[in-house]
């Protein structure tokens, strides 16, 4: 269940918003995502997987921890952004490393366009 969105370190992308299957999350007036329905969170990790920043934490259970966790424990542990590491996604990507969306691809003609920032892979 989604228990952390850590305002030190979201960048306000709405990723998690965008992705979350049953709409856990709102954007808070200052646009930090706030968990608005945590009881409707289905651990589903689609948030913490699609975070750019290691922003949130998605404890591996379907009912809130009994007590908050604690973001500086947990961001000490590596465990901020976990889930999208353990899959493979992402391997050293930081916010602006998100135009890196795969090799480039030949145009009509067959011709492989040079590198540039929106074609060049990161890992």
């Amino acid at each position: 269940m989604i228990e952390i969105v850590s305002r030190e370190r979201c960048i306000a992308c709405d990723k998690c918003v965008e992705v979350c299957p049953t709409g856990v999350f709102e954007r808070g007036p200052d646009g930090v995502p706030l968990i608005a329905r945590q009881s409707d969170c289905q651990t589903c990790f689609m948030c913490e997987a699609y975070c750019p920043a290691d922003a949130l934490f998605v404890a591996p259970r379907a009912h809130p921890l009994p007590e908050p966790p604690d973001e500086a424990d947990l961001a000490g542990r590596g465990l901020l952004g976990s889930y999208r590491r353990q899959i493979g996604w992402g391997h050293g990507r930081t916010p602006g490393a998100l135009l890196a969306v795969g090799p480039p691809l030949p145009d009509a003609g067959g011709a492989v366009p040079a590198a540039s920032p929106a074609n060049v892979i990161i890992s």
